[in-house]
């Protein structure tokens, strides 16, 4: 590889990857800032450590679904401007998700319902996203097995009638999102669509996590969430090829598909614990 051609396949897009970060940490100071000048119950405006950690571990623990979002999108759209395309929409997706629920956290303490309703929502999406997982998995040409592949073909049925039910909803507050290999993208609609699946796992992951923000700092915990989103892009696209053929893997595709699962009934069950 050239060093014109490393320039602006990684070092480009990673420069731009570390200041977008610095930027969203900016804004995420800046919004603490002016959440304090409103609410009674101040939020520490500083970063620990620990806090940082914790934030980082806990979106290391449910990145999969992530991870195989993106790389099955750089399958379609390759080089620089399509790397930053996805980078930055996945980024302020993950960033944007973080802060709304902050803020609807922060202006609403003791209104959880609130809070149980965007879990609620997001906890519709991730069930949308595993059945696509699912077919992604079933139309494989690789061999999954006769007991794996029937159970999830039983699984990606059951997703189905569920989702004809909520996807009139869903389709009026959400626009339709897969995470398989769709047609490509020109830059700016690529930017919409890598935005919108992060930005719904943003809302899941943060407001699933809420309780812990009477133990922890909540803005270091925020920062923590975006770093671990820039550690995983970077990996993620130092070496694209070895991703996608990770991830273009129908195992990978069925174990997002049970991730995917999880995350939605991990959320009905803290939206049932509010509202019942």
């Amino acid at each position: 590889m050239s060093r014109q051609s490393i320039i602006f396949s990684q070092a480009i897009p990673l420069a731009f990857a570390l200041a977008l970060f610095l930027l969203l940490t900016e804004i995420v100071f800046a919004q603490v800032h002016f959440l304090n000048s409103f609410s009674a119950l101040k939020i520490i405006e500083s970063i620990r450590p620990l806090d940082v950690l914790i934030g980082m571990t806990i979106y290391f623990k449910t990145s999969v679904d992530f991870a195989i979002f993106i790389g099955n999108f750089m399958a379609v759209h390759r080089g620089w401007r399509s790397r930053v395309a996805i980078e930055t929409g996945t980024s302020l997706g993950n960033a944007l998700g973080t802060i709304l629920i902050l803020t609807v956290w922060d202006f609403f303490r003791e209104v959880s319902w609130i809070l149980a309703a965007v879990i609620l929502l997001a906890s519709l999406v991730l069930l949308r996203l595993a059945q696509d997982s699912f077919d992604d998995a079933l139309n494989s040409e690789d061999s999954l097995g006769s007991f794996i592949k029937n159970l999830g073909s039983r699984l990606s049925n059951l997703l189905s009638k569920f989702n004809r039910l909520t996807d009139p909803f869903l389709s009026r507050v959400v626009p339709h999102i897969s995470v398989s290999r769709a047609q490509a993208r020109n830059f700016w609609p690529l930017l919409g669509v890598s935005f919108t699946v992060p930005f719904i796992l943003g809302l899941d992951g943060f407001a699933g996590y809420v309780p812990l923000f009477n133990v922890i700092n909540v803005l270091g915990f925020a920062v923590g969430t975006f770093s671990a989103h820039l550690i995983l892009n970077a990996f993620l696209f130092l070496s694209p090829d070895k991703t996608i053929t990770f991830v273009k893997n129908p195992i990978i595709s069925y174990l997002g598909a049970l991730a995917f699962i999880g995350l939605a009934l991990f959320g009905f069950y803290e939206a049932f614990q509010t509202f019942f």
